[in-house]
């Protein structure tokens, strides 16, 4: 079981890196952070604050972007090329599966976010940009945002087409770094109906914002072991939650 999980994963890794999207992707991710040593000629004053927002903030948003089009395209893809039948009529479940394709999927994002940070870093050490712990945080907790998004993709791919499964993956990372607003708002609201709905969404969507440090890295705030600790086993468990869902959803589809 051990050696067909990692023969899918590595597999799924492969098919993403040989993917043309995904290497544009971190072709313009590249192109992106380099760039952004141009944009900050006109800020002097705040040179290094504008830098390693630009930076964090490309990154971000190159691999949000990646990690929402494999993980709500994949199991599509596979079901379109009947590929997948080669799979399940073996020895193997689909829990296993589609666990094993989550992980392919996260080393990939994992090795392109290791790639553009090394090339944000060096870019920091070039311009004489100082590397602070808040920067080196707000980059590692990044991946558990993707991981999330890549677990709600896959569980909206178990059920839906790519198009559906991509709009509301794409919704819910809206929404989820703004809950704290939607939360806000709904206590200000004198309806009864509309706090409890602010609430009930506030505790079921993701709250994604507090795994967005940037702000934080760039006025080089410190962030305390227990904040950023309980934000990482928040994500970890809220993406567990979903792959769960992910899974009996998918063992139930009809591929007909």
């Amino acid at each position: 079981m051990i050696r067909s999980f990692w023969a899918i994963a590595f597999n799924g890794f492969r098919e993403a890196r040989r993917n043309r999207v995904t290497l544009v992707l971190a072709f313009f991710a590249g192109l992106l952070l380099l760039s952004s040593s141009l944009i900050t000629d006109i800020t002097v004053v705040t040179f290094d604050r504008v830098l390693i927002d630009i930076g964090l903030a490309g990154m971000s948003l190159i691999l949000v972007l990646l990690a929402i089009f494999l993980s709500t395209g994949l199991l599509s893809r596979e079901i379109e090329r009947r590929t997948i039948f080669m799979v399940v009529t073996k020895p193997v479940s689909r829990g296993l599966f589609l666990v094993a394709r989550l992980a392919g999927n996260m080393v990939t994002l994992t090795a392109l976010q290791i790639l553009m940070g090394a090339l944000l870093l060096l870019e920091f050490k070039v311009l004489r940009t100082p590397v602070t712990e808040p920067t080196v945080l707000a980059m590692g907790m990044l991946w558990f945002e993707l991981l999330v998004l890549s677990a709600l993709g896959f569980l909206m791919s178990s059920f839906a087409g790519p198009m559906t499964s991509a709009f509301v993956t794409v919704s819910m990372f809206f929404v989820g770094h703004l809950s704290g607003d939607i939360y806000m708002l709904a206590r200000r609201s004198k309806n009864v109906g509309l706090q409890v709905l602010g609430k009930v969404l506030y505790y079921v969507l993701p709250n994604l914002e507090r795994l967005n440090l940037r702000a934080q890295a760039s006025y080089g705030i410190a962030v305390p072991s227990k904040v950023w600790v309980l934000s990482g086993v928040y994500a970890l468990g809220y993406a567990a939650v979903l792959i769960w869902l992910a899974v009996l959803l998918f063992r139930r589809r009809d591929f007909r």
